[in-house]
């Protein structure tokens, strides 16, 4: 009895290994890709945390001292830094700020950003309030030099004066850089904090049995507006709601969802920056492809694996973030769903027969063809902005589109060709697909 209870066993255990050897990669995100979806308009902010204030990361410290640890050590931590605490946080070189520069380094009491181009506040009192400005020069950390800055150049161009000094962050900037000041208008915290994606944490800090908001547990399609908050460019709402154009909302115009906190529905605060396929925009190539950095979410709605429920933290660490445009994580990071074998692809017996490079080749790296380079952090920064498009776009539809050639995954590495070319050498591999010949860019 003991030996067939034993080779009983010794059968599961190697059906057992058999099923989960060939278990489809995508099996671990069963639970979360089939947890009811709500809806947009559903509040999900716990009842508890609607009394709840913001206290900044400090106190969130005492008890998740691993989280704050990592998240510290990330650029979120870093966005907005204070200068007499650090002065090392300054990356420009101000013995070569220019002449006509209407800021000193004296005069600036906090930096923004700094991995990618850094732009200077300084005090300032406007509209009868105290505020704070930006300096009309920024340093891009990437070409290391000064260029000019006119932050009115945006959409909000009609909204406020052509003047630096006249051009307040409380209403443009600070929403997204300060914790707390989306919420409440208040400058609780000079980083992305926290409570920017778990919202007010006092009640919490008081009761751990009190509930934060936790995104990885509701809706997928809704745990990205948490990132989406910021990393989505936007118009004002009330140009949807009160049909107000931007001229009309002189020097109230708002770059972020005011008064949204995470939980609450994002598109009761935010409203999309518009795109129309083929139209060519300030901030998208007329595929959708992002002209400018703080994109990403723009580009992700209209993919298919935001929409069956992948969301943004199952590729980014929230708390470290990790897997960057600087630092990514290569095929294993994509490969751990889209492997071979999987039912959701890649569809080939091996990484070479499916890109049609060699194995180790930048040709082979996924993000490559998947995520090219398709935008600028300023117009006088190189192309390191990724696409969240996810869809390969072919050489005929960057030049069909209007796109600059640099911009397609293919001719990005082999310059000496043609789009025309490099169009050919897909139609010689097969790499065509019924959808596409529907479009008249496919030739």
């Amino acid at each position: 009895m003991k030996k067939l209870l034993f080779w009983l066993f010794f059968i599961l255990l190697v059906v057992a290994a058999f099923i989960y050897g060939n278990m489809p990669k995508i099996a671990p995100y069963y639970k979360q890709l089939t947890k009811p979806r709500v809806g947009l308009n559903l509040d999900l902010q716990p009842k508890e945390q609607k009394e709840a204030h913001f206290v900044g990361s400090g106190k969130c410290k005492e008890c998740h001292k691993e989280h704050y640890h990592d998240w510290k050590a990330s650029m979120h931590s870093k966005m907005i830094q204070v200068i007499a605490k650090d002065p090392k946080a300054v990356v420009a070189d101000f013995s070569r700020l220019p002449e006509d520069a209407d800021f000193t380094l004296k005069e600036a009491v906090y930096t923004i950003g700094g991995k990618f181009k850094q732009r200077y506040m300084i005090p300032a009192t406007i509209n009868g309030k105290s505020d704070f400005r930006l300096g009309n020069y920024q340093w891009n950390s990437q070409t290391k030099k000064w260029q000019h800055f006119k932050p009115y150049k945006y959409w909000y161009h009609d909204s406020y004066p052509h003047d630096n000094k006249q051009f307040p962050t409380s209403t443009t900037c600070d929403g997204c850089h300060f914790t707390g000041f989306m919420a409440t208008g208040k400058r609780v915290e000079p980083a992305i904090a926290c409570e920017n994606c778990h919202g007010p944490g006092s009640k919490h800090a008081e009761d751990p049995n009190s509930p934060v908001f936790k995104a990885s547990l509701v809706d997928p399609i809704r745990t990205n507006e948490v990132c989406f908050q910021c990393h989505m460019r936007n118009r004002d709402k009330r140009i949807e709601t009160e049909h107000a154009t931007a001229k009309e909302l002189w020097m109230t115009a708002t770059d972020y969802p005011k008064g949204y906190a995470p939980g609450k529905p994002l598109i009761s605060y935010k409203l999309p920056a518009p795109f129309a396929p083929g139209k060519e925009t300030k901030e998208f190539w007329a595929n959708g492809a992002a002209k400018k950095n703080r994109t990403q979410g723009n580009e992700y709605i209209h993919d298919r694996m935001y929409q069956h429920g992948i969301t943004c933290i199952n590729c980014h660490d929230p708390h470290k973030l990790t897997n960057t445009a600087q630092k990514p994580q290569g095929n294993a990071a994509c490969m751990k769903c889209h492997s071979f074998g999987s039912i959701i692809g890649p569809h080939q017996d091996t990484l070479e027969q499916h890109t049609h490079h060699k194995a180790g080749s930048k040709g082979s790296l996924c993000i490559e063809c998947h995520m090219p380079k398709t935008g600028r952090h300023t117009g006088k920064s190189p192309l390191t902005v990724r696409s969240h498009r996810f869809s390969f776009t072919y050489p005929a539809q960057t030049k069909a589109y209007g796109m600059p050639p640099e911009t397609n995954a293919c001719f990005a590495c082999h310059k000496d060709k043609t789009l025309d070319q490099l169009q050919d050498d897909l139609k010689k591999w097969g790499n065509l697909e019924w959808e596409k010949l529907e479009s008249p860019h496919i030739r």
